[in-house]
């Protein structure tokens, strides 16, 4: 559990609830600077963590159990099964359909009428979408029959698992080991597989995997 960890898991609870991270904090009664990008590195350097209390009061609100935030923390939330409301459904369709014509109009957002639908919980992003994994590639993160929730409106960062689609038209989960201004960097989630390294030219879009059932 690092710095990095701790607060991408709060920006994700917050675009979970159609929140910016200001709007977070201030929904948690706390200040609404609290949990600003700017705040999170001290003025000498070091990394400042968000307190126990804060992080209580931001469940609380949103009323997200202790397991899911430590779930966030990992970057695989398991959906609950009971508990707390479905808020949405959204379009689902297998990650190996993922790579064929007429699922993505050009921005990466779904389109056309062959996708199945998923109840989750309510996810912030108009344009989230589904995919079933399978086959055994993405072991031990991702296992066959799992789902993974993606928002192509989330903020992409080093250590994120992603769904990347080429202008070939492969689609791959990996994770964004690197990014420059013009290559990335991908670490396979299973280490039996090889990594890959794109120029952003050869990529159609890159979305960041926000949820998944386990």
């Amino acid at each position: 559990m690092t710095h990095d960890d701790i607060w991408r898991a709060l920006d994700a609870l917050a675009a979970e609830n159609g929140l910016s991270a200001s709007g977070l904090a201030r929904k948690a009664g706390l200040d609404a600077t609290a949990f600003n990008p700017s705040k999170r590195i001290g003025s000498d350097g070091r990394a400042r963590w968000p307190s126990t209390e804060s992080v209580a009061k931001v469940l609380a609100a949103t009323g997200a159990g202790f397991s899911d935030f430590a779930a966030l923390v990992t970057g695989a939330a398991a959906l609950p099964r009971s508990g707390r409301s479905m808020g949405r459904r959204i379009p689902l369709i297998g990650l190996a359909q993922a790579g064929g014509d007429g699922y993505f109009d050009d921005g990466g957002y779904p389109v056309g009428g062959g996708w199945d639908e998923i109840s989750v919980p309510e996810v912030g992003d108009p344009n989230a979408y589904a995919l079933e994994i399978s086959g055994e590639s993405m072991e031990p993160v991702f296992r066959d029959g799992d789902v993974v929730i993606v928002s192509p409106a989330a903020p992409v960062r080093r250590g994120d698992r992603v769904v990347v689609r080429t202008l070939k038209g492969e689609v791959m989960a990996k994770e964004l080991k690197r990014q420059s201004a013009r290559r990335i960097e991908l670490r396979s989630l299973n280490p039996a597989h090889p990594d890959y390294s794109f120029e952003l030219s050869e990529l159609a879009w890159m979305h960041r995997i926000v949820w998944a059932t386990q």
